[in-house]
């Protein structure tokens, strides 16, 4: 205890069920704080599944803040989900659906690439996109 003091140190029982007890004179604050920063680092990321929804007349500005949105996602190791959702007599104009997805799959080049290529399911123009 009085080297502990002397040192400015604190005296932390580090096994306390052994004969006789373990003890160390150690800064017990920056202890806790390296152990914190360790449990920290352990911490995984689980990737998540997100998802962005377009129609084929989205406007452009509308589509340059829904590629900002899936490039956040993307850089944070989340896959992407892009969806082009035809309504009523939309389904006429797939063509149209498609120049979107095409646009948004070239924006998002550079953190993402898709995992196929897009695919009709239904009433939406569907494609996922993982990040690189």
């Amino acid at each position: 205890m009085n080297l502990a003091r002397e040192s400015g140190l604190d005296l932390v029982e580090v096994a306390p069920n052994e004969k006789p007890p373990v003890c160390r004179v150690m800064d017990f604050g920056k202890f806790k704080y390296q152990q914190k920063k360790k449990q920290h680092k352990t911490h995984i990321h689980h990737t998540k599944i997100k998802e962005i929804r377009l129609r084929p007349k989205t406007g452009e500005h509308d589509i340059e803040f829904k590629v900002n949105q899936a490039k956040g996602f993307l850089q944070h190791k989340d896959k992407v989900i892009v969806s082009v959702v035809f309504r009523g007599r939309e389904l006429a104009h797939i063509d149209e659906g498609q120049r979107v997805m095409k646009i948004i799959i070239e924006q998002l080049d550079a953190v993402g690439k898709p995992d196929s290529t897009p695919q009709q399911m239904g009433r939406r123009l569907v494609c996922t996109l993982s990040p690189k």
